[in-house]
């Protein structure tokens, strides 16, 4: 997983035609550090798409452009456009995430 550290390069990536996965997280949140220990096997199932991470401290702007309040949460976007979005309160377990991705993609 790819990280994003600028606002140009976010938006250069967004603007695929085809979906792209965006996980935004901190250093300091248990909750991310707790999806970290699952995520891996969700990347391996869905390898067929590019997935980065944002850490929400680094880059504030990006997740209140698009209303990421709580962390982990999870993004796809196409076309330049969010088209669906994973709430942290929805991110908790593997089975979640990969209940999200089904729907989504």
């Amino acid at each position: 997983m790819e990280a994003i550290q600028t606002v140009e390069r976010f938006n250069e990536i967004i603007t695929s035609e085809r979906p792209v996965i965006v996980k935004f997280e901190a250093d300091w949140c248990p909750d991310c550090r707790r999806m970290d220990m699952f995520i891996g096997d969700i990347l391996e199932e869905y390898k067929g798409y590019d997935w980065y991470n944002v850490n929400r401290d680094e880059l504030p702007e990006i997740a209140e452009k698009y209303e990421v309040m709580g962390i982990p949460s999870i993004l796809i976007f196409k076309d330049g456009n969010k088209k669906a979005h994973l709430h942290s309160a929805n991110a908790k377990t593997p089975e979640e995430v990969e209940e999200f991705l089904q729907a989504s993609l």
